[in-house]
């Protein structure tokens, strides 16, 4: 459904995008991850025909951005972060006007308003100017306008930027209700947005892609010695030193004591090593109890902090400004 092959661009001699390939498939929501000025716009307006690349191709739907720039645009639909609106208009007349640019007929204007309406969530609102109207209902505004032509394909970037919280989950779960029939990318820097609406991880940095895949084939990437938490009642005095001493264990630390009767501790393990039961052998047969064995999770903020880290030899020049 979109298909990159080794797209670059660059500005004099500054390297926005530098040879980056992916393949997104029909129906998958993919989240296209990076810090500010590590490409992530430069990429969308060129998959949106909005510029071309210095080099590299593209297709969205088949249709080739470089030979069928029209076409593609007839297959997308797109949320920019600045949402421009014509705030003088109302939710209907500027719904419709976007509905005949997209040249639909009369008819079809009709039905699919009313049903980008439904599914935005308009209804309240249909009376009103777009000026009058709150940030998260603008925000609903730019959704209807991207999907009024029903397309297949939908980019989005940073769609729920200075939305409040309730706003922010409103927008989320439109998202996931589009992403059952739609391929849609969603661009951004918030790691709680890509968590909450992704099906699918693109990490982007300093204008190359970093990672690609699901959130637990990222975690298995940047896994390192693993962590298991333990919390054990009255264990012996020598608790600390026969942990350290099993098969598998690089350290073990005091962590979290609650009492003289409670003892936590953080269990550092080799890489590879899965020893909860071995250690869960180990404590019963000591006689103690085990009041919390829990086991440390990569979180997707560790594995972007870990993926974007600035190289030693120095970041590469951007002219992306995002």
């Amino acid at each position: 459904m979109v298909k990159l092959e080794n797209i670059t661009k660059k500005y004099d001699h500054a390297l926005a995008v530098d040879s980056i390939s992916f393949e997104i498939k029909k129906g998958e929501v993919v989240g296209f991850l990076g810090p500010n000025g590590a490409g992530k716009t430069t990429t969308l307006k060129i998959l949106t025909c909005y510029m071309p690349p210095t080099s590299g191709t593209a297709s969205i739907a088949g249709f080739d951005i470089h030979e069928n720039s029209l076409r593609v645009r007839e297959n997308i639909g797109y949320l920019p972060e600045s949402n421009s609106l014509y705030m003088e208009m109302g939710v209907i007349e500027y719904l419709d006007f976007i509905a005949q640019v997209r040249n639909l007929s009369k008819g079809e204007r009709r039905r699919r308003i009313k049903e980008v309406v439904g599914v935005c969530g308009l209804t309240d609102v249909l009376t009103k100017d777009i000026g009058e109207l709150s940030k998260g209902y603008r925000q609903r505004v730019g959704f209807a306008q991207a999907i009024i032509h029903n397309p297949p394909v939908l980019f989005m970037d940073e769609p729920t930027s200075g939305l409040d919280p309730n706003q922010i989950v409103e927008i989320r779960n439109l998202i996931r209700e589009l992403g059952k029939e739609k391929t849609v990318i969603l661009s951004t820097h918030v790691l709680s947005e890509v968590q909450a609406a992704c099906d699918r991880v693109l990490i982007i940095n300093k204008g190359r892609i970093v990672a690609d895949g699901t959130k637990d084939e990222l975690q298995a990437m940047v896994r390192g010695k693993e962590i298991i938490y333990l919390k054990l009642k009255a264990p012996g005095k020598d608790a600390l030193k026969s942990l350290a001493e099993l098969d598998g264990i690089e350290s073990v630390n005091e962590k979290d004591s609650e009492s003289t009767e409670v003892t936590g501790y953080e269990v550092r393990v080799r890489q590879g090593m899965d020893i909860r039961e071995t250690l869960s052998r180990f404590v019963t047969s000591r006689k103690w109890v085990i009041l919390e064995m829990s086991r440390g999770v990569v979180s997707l903020e560790d594995i972007f902090r870990k993926l974007t880290v600035e190289e030693k030899s120095g970041p590469v020049k951007e002219a992306d400004n995002e």
